[in-house]
C-alpha cells in the first residue's frame, strides 16, 4: 500500500515522500481501515517541519491525524463493526502494536498516522460518518471539528442562543466553530486579514467581520459592535500574540478555549484584564470519544456540511501541504486516497 512518510528528522515540505509499505492485518477488537480521504491541520506542518512538541520526527512515520474511510475486515472479538462501514478515527488511539488498555497517543505524531490506504485501529477508537457527509468531508472532523465543539459546547457553559461567539481566522477549527455556534443560535464575529475571506466568512453565517490588519485594535472593534457587551465565547488560535485582546474582548463571566499557537510563544499574557470581567480560560486539546459522538449528532440534525477549500489527489501532497502552508484557503484542505 502508499503511504504518506514523514522522515527521520525532517525539516520541510520537499523531505515528504510516498511510498509502499506492507498491508496491516487487524489483531483481536481490531479493525482495518480502507482510507478514503485524510485533512490538514497546523499540527501536520509543525511535524514537517520539526517543531512539533518533541522536535524533528525520530523515525520514518506516516504523516495526519484526521482521515475518514470504510471498514475492510475486522478481528476476532469486533461487535462494533463491520465490514463496509462508513468510519472516522478519533484523534488519541491505543497504539496497535500495544494491548487494548494501553494509554491513548495522537494519531500522526507520536504514532503512525492516517495518511496511508490502510489502517489498523482498535474497534473502540472510531466513530461512524453522518450519514449525509462524503468521505472527503468526513476526513475534515476528527481533529478541528472536535476540538470547536469542546470550546464552544464542552468547557465552562455551553454556547446558547444569543450568545456572541468571537472566532479568529478562518482556518478548520475557526470555520467549524463559526457553523457550530451559528447551528446553536449564537451570533458569530470573525477576524482575517483578508477581506475576500472574510466576505466568505461573512457568507456562510457571521454577523460580522474584522480586518485586523487594517483595524489592528480589533478588541475595542468587538467591543463596538456588541455595544460593550464582548464575546461570550472566544475561540483563541493565536496564542499569546493575541491573547491580550481576547482577554479585553472578553464579556463578563465569558470564556476563552484557547487551542492554537499560530502567532508563536511570545506576546502579553498578563492575566487581569480575564480577571476583572470574572472570565475563564480552558485550554483545549481536541478531544474524546463522547464529544465526538455528540458532535456528529450536531452535523446531523442541522446538515451540516465542512468548508472544503480544494481536494488533492494523493500524488498531489505536496501541493496540498505547499497550498495549507500558505494561507490561502478557507476551512480545510484535503487529499483524496
Amino acid at each position: 500500500m502508499r503511504a504518506l512518510i514523514v522522515p527521520t528528522g525532517c525539516s520541510g515540505i520537499d523531505e515528504l515522500r510516498i511510498e509502499q509499505r506492507p498491508e496491516p492485518k487487524p489483531g483481536p477488537l481490531q479493525v482495518l481501515l480502507r482510507v478514503r480521504a485524510v485533512s490538514l491541520n497546523y499540527r501536520d506542518q509543525a511535524v514537517v517541519t520539526g517543531n512539533y512538541f518533541g522536535g524533528k520526527a525520530s523515525r520514518d512515520m506516516i504523516l495526519l491525524s484526521d482521515g475518514a474511510g470504510e471498514v475492510l475486515a475486522v478481528g476476532d472479538g469486533v461487535t462494533r463493526w463491520r465490514p463496509g462501514d462508513r468510519v472516522m478515527p478519533i484523534f488519541s488511539q491505543v497504539p496497535p502494536a500495544g494491548s487494548p488498555g494501553a494509554p491513548a497517543l495522537p494519531l500522526g505524531s507520536p504514532l503512525d498516522g492516517m495518511g496511508a490506504e490502510q489502517v489498523v485501529c482498535y474497534e473502540d477508537g472510531l466513530v461512524a460518518i453522518p450519514e449525509h457527509l462524503s468521505f472527503e468531508e468526513a476526513a475534515c472532523l476528527p481533529c478541528a471539528a472536535v476540538t470547536a465543539w469542546h470550546a464552544l459546547m464542552c468547557a465552562g457553559r455551553p454556547v446558547i442562543p444569543g450568545d456572541v461567539v468571537l472566532v479568529l481566522g478562518s482556518g478548520g477549527v475557526s470555520v467549524f466553530a463559526l457553523q457550530l455556534a451559528r447551528a446553536a443560535g449564537a451570533q458569530v464575529i470573525a477576524t482575517s486579514s483578508s477581506d475576500d475571506k472574510l466576505t466568505r466568512l461573512t457568507a456562510l453565517g457571521a454577523a460580522a467581520g474584522i480586518n485586523y490588519r487594517t483595524t489592528p485594535d480589533w478588541d475595542a472593534e468587538v467591543m463596538r459592535l456588541t455595544g460593550n457587551h464582548g464575546a461570550d465565547c472566544i475561540v483563541e488560535v493565536g496564542g499569546a500574540g493575541t491573547l491580550a485582546r481576547s482577554f479585553r474582548s472578553l464579556a463578563h463571566g465569558g470564556k476563552i478555549g484557547l487551542i492554537g499557537v499560530l502567532t508563536g510563544p511570545a506576546g502579553d499574557t498578563n492575566p487581569h484584564a480575564i480577571m476583572l470581567k470574572g472570565g475563564t480560560l480552558h485550554g483545549i486539546f481536541v478531544g474524546n470519544r463522547e464529544m465526538f459522538e455528540r458532535l456528529n449528532r450536531a452535523i446531523s440534525v442541522n446538515r451540516i456540511r465542512p468548508v472544503i477549500d480544494r481536494v488533492y489527489e494523493f500524488d498531489q501532497a505536496h501541493a496540498a501541504f505547499r497550498q495549507h502552508v500558505s494561507g490561502n484557503f478557507i476551512g480545510k484542505v484535503v487529499i483524496r486516497l
